[in-house]
């Protein structure tokens, strides 16, 4: 059972006639004759609406009770059971009642879906999950129920219900829209002018760019790569707040803005500990970069802006998101911020756009643990808060002529101790301690300017002044530490999950693991390699990168996945301490090459058993389709030889035409035979050259009736790197089979066009037609559509033409013909700059 076919009217705002539009297609359909059913429409009290409901068939509703009121939503299982061709349903965004089978009805639309049911639906711009944000700019109304932007963009027709703010508002003025009670306060707030003309904006600009994707797969499927605009690739960076959704629906509504556009969401985790981020927002953020789309990658990093960069020049991003720092003003003291430092070091190939949101200068909230791991700006910071500070802090005190006393001076030095170890850890703090005590000692305590003490209790100050810095010290290191462990552990956890996720789902490739490993330990390249034994060479079986390495001795880093296989990685030696993640990569990396081979071996089998299968067929086709012209044949030669039955002229002549007519069929099946067979063990060679499509297509309708075929090339069309003899075969079987299925006094159309670098051939007839799923079915071996008698053939001819087409690298697939009838479809590599050559045709000549 396939999938059902979704179709989705779109609107601007409510009352613009979605589900009128979506009623006038039921009727429409009804009286084609489709099994057509109303599964959930809500007129709302509009008479027009109410009207086009007479005539359809509606699926009782399911009640369900809530709060003491009783409310009725769609009845899946109701629906299911009636298993009608096409369901309406209205409201795609309506969030079902508690208690209801789905949260909301566009998980009911899936179901149906699954189900096999073609669905025809209506949903408001202003629904959409990426447009929440600016909506509520624009309306001032936070849409409540929304509909992920994939579940839309999945659909296999999506139609733009249009209407100018001005007719809206007259209709909503004429009490069609909503009560009388309720329209001069719609009309003044929800309804403005202005509101209306941007909503109408943000519908026409997304179905655009809809279109321009059916386009862009257009081009795509027929090979035309010269008009192709640039891949846009947005990188969001995430620090775990809670800006973060705000930051990726922004960049969902850019990505839209651009027709193949990819969001990418990072979070980087610094390997010193320096974050405050919470695990549930990154859940809810991971959650809506999948529903919107994208993709959510974590990486650590010890310095975010740097691994930010890498990362996103390292997936060929073109933009990068960012929000607004959350510091405050007096913590800039501490550096220009992660969004500043990107911007500047981005340079000329990244775009980088800064997000306001509304956390925008409100704190971190939590306190910033220091880690283990620092950078070299703070390291640096931590030794000139250690030893200069305390030497510009003596200057400054006896400058002064020490009016603070010696107390409030061992309280100043302690203070630059405890900044040296929140900046730069535990040995600038020691350090601070020691060059503190001397300076107290020498200029501070009497006698002055020489190491002894007169005063034993100075002697315990400065014997406490060391002893507190240090132990503040070590309590900070030891801090920053546990920070430190916990971060990794909980970045190495979320790695850990993604990999066991993957080994359940199936679904990660050998390319996009050692990718994923490249992209953790940010290496330059990732190689999986292997050997059959201890003494054989070593050879990849997989590798992402410039230059990956051949031998696990020439890595940075190799991880030995059991006796013959190693994961290799070059770019920098990675700490001990990232072996065990790496253990678990290598390890998935083993078990998705195992899968690929299984896979590969499970196709092996199916290829053996679809030989079987058209062994068994070919049996057959030799013991019923050979032998009836070879009878034929034999009864009209016993019949010329037999000497008791005196034969006229027209009947001798009647029986040696039989006799060829028998012999020109059975010619015909065995070369059909033949070819099958040479393209089932793959001897098929073409001999490519450049030649004019009509030199070829005429020689191709020689053995089709005459009369039964309007030819149509133009003089203008570039010659085609084909095979002649293969085209010409090729046609010929398409069109014979166009010509057996057309009614009589009706002839096949056989036309060219040039498109980009493609040149296609369409073979037109007005026979009966393929339903779509039938399509692909008729291009297989010994597959006859409809009621076809047996005397029709083996059923081999379109699965030889489109093997032939195959092996010259062209396409050959089936449309439906416009009024009735089937269309074939024969896309050709055209040959650059090169002009028809040889004898010229008529525009449109008759076979």
């Amino acid at each position: 059972m396939g999938r059902g076919k979704l179709r989705i009217y779109l609107g601007a705002a409510p009352g613009v006639g979605k589900t009128y539009a979506m009623l006038s297609e039921a009727h429409r359909r009804v009286e084609r004759g489709t099994d057509c059913v109303v599964a959930f429409v809500e007129h709302h009290n509009r008479p027009r609406t109410e009207v086009m409901l007479k005539g359809l068939e509606q699926i009782h509703r399911r009640e369900l009770p809530h709060r003491g009121t009783v409310f009725t939503e769609m009845d899946v299982d109701a629906v299911i059971e009636r298993r009608p061709a096409v369901a309406l349903v209205d409201e795609l965004a309506h969030t079902n009642v508690p208690g209801s089978r789905n949260s909301k009805r566009w998980q009911d639309v899936e179901e149906l879906l699954q189900a096999g049911i073609d669905v025809v639906s209506t949903v408001n711009i202003q629904h959409l999950e990426s447009l929440g944000d600016v909506v509520e700019s624009i309306t001032g109304v936070r849409q409540r129920e929304t509909v992920p932007d994939e579940m839309v963009r999945r659909a296999d027709q999506i139609e733009l219900v249009d209407m100018s703010p001005q007719a809206l508002r007259r209709r909503m003025a004429h009490g069609n829209i909503y009560q009388p009670d309720k329209v001069n306060a719609a009309l003044s707030h929800y309804f403005r002018p202005g509101n209306l003309t941007a909503l109408r904006e943000l519908a026409l600009l997304w179905t655009a760019d809809r279109v321009d994707e059916y386009l862009q797969q257009y081009r795509g499927e027929h090979n035309i790569r010269s008009t192709w605009q640039a891949r846009e690739r947005i990188a969001v960076g995430l620090t775990g707040g809670p800006e973060g959704r705000t930051l990726i629906r922004r960049a969902a509504r850019m990505a839209a803005k651009g027709s193949g556009s990819e969001i990418l969401a990072v979070y980087i985790a610094r390997s010193d500990g320096l974050t405050s981020a919470s695990p549930k927002e990154l859940t809810l953020q991971r959650t809506l970069v999948e529903d919107l789309g994208g993709t959510f990658h974590h990486v650590i990093g010890d310095d975010v802006p740097s691994a930010l960069l890498e990362f996103a020049r390292g997936v060929n991003a073109t933009q990068i998101v960012l929000g607004s720092s959350r510091r405050k003003s007096w913590q800039y003291i501490f550096g220009p911020g992660v969004g500043a430092t990107v911007a500047r070091e981005s340079g000329p190939d990244l775009d980088v756009h800064i997000v306001t949101h509304e956390e925008v200068a409100k704190g971190r909230g939590l306190p910033v643990a220091r880690g283990a791991r620092l950078g070299r700006s703070r390291i640096l910071s931590g030794w000139l808060a250690g030893v200069v500070a305390p030497v510009l802090l003596t200057l400054l005190l006896t400058a002064l002529d020490d009016t603070l006393g010696l107390a409030n001076d061992v309280l100043l030095f302690l203070f630059l101790t405890v900044l040296a170890a929140l900046l730069g850890g535990l040995r600038p703090a020691l350090a601070s301690a020691a060059v503190g005590s001397v300076l107290l000692n020498f200029y501070f305590t009497p006698p002055t300017h020489n190491l002894t003490i007169q005063d034993p209790r100075n002697i315990v100050a400065i014997v406490i002044f060391f002893a507190v810095a240090v132990s503040v010290a070590s309590v900070v290191d030891i801090a920053a530490r546990r920070t430190h462990q916990a971060a990794r552990l909980r970045a190495e956890s979320e790695i850990l999950s993604f990999l066991a996720g993957s080994v359940l789902r199936g679904e990660t490739t050998l390319d996009a693991l050692l990718e994923r490993v490249r992209e953790t330990f940010s290496m330059e390249s990732v190689a999986l390699l292997e050997r059959t034994s201890d003494v054989d060479p070593w050879t990849r079986a997989g590798s992402v990168g410039p230059e990956p390495v051949d031998r696990p001795d020439a890595a940075d880093v190799d991880m030995p996945v059991g006796d013959h296989m190693a994961l290799a990685l070059s770019g920098r030696v990675l700490p001990a301490e990232d072996r065990r993640v790496l253990s678990a990569f290598a390890a998935q990396a083993a078990v998705v090459l195992d899968r690929q081979r299984l896979v590969g071996e499970a196709e092996g089998a199916r290829r053996l058993a679809e030989g079987n299968r058209i062994r068994t067929a070919l049996l057959a086709a030799v013991s019923h389709d050979l032998r009836t012209p070879l009878a034929a044949i034999k009864a009209a030669v016993t019949s010329l030889r037999s000497d008791d039955v005196e034969w006229s002229d027209e009947d001798h002549a009647e029986l040696l035409e039989g006799i060829e007519n028998g012999a020109d069929r059975l010619d015909h099946l065995v070369g059909n035979l033949l070819d099958m067979s040479r393209l089932q063990t793959g001897t098929v060679t073409p001999l490519i050259r450049e030649i004019d499509l009509d030199e070829v297509v005429p020689m191709a309708l020689l053995g089709v009736p005459e009369g039964s075929v309007v030819l149509d090339i133009p003089e203008s069309l570039p010659m085609v790197a084909v095979d002649p003899g293969l085209l010409e075969r090729a046609v010929a079987n398409i069109v014979e089979n166009a010509v057996k299925y057309s009614p009589d006094g009706t002839r096949v159309n056989v036309s060219a066009s040039s498109l980009g670098a493609r040149v296609q051939v369409r073979v037109v007839d007005r026979g009966p037609g393929v339903p779509d799923e039938a399509k692909e079915r008729i291009f297989e071996p010994f597959q006859r559509h409809g009621d076809a008698p047996r005397g029709a053939g083996v059923g081999l001819g379109l699965a030889v033409a489109r093997g032939f087409v195959d092996a010259m690298d062209g396409t050959l697939t089936a449309e439906d013909t416009p009024g009735g009838g089937l269309t074939m479809v024969l896309d050709l590599t055209a040959v650059p700059g090169l002009a028809p050559a040889g004898p010229e045709l008529p525009a449109e000549v008759s076979s």
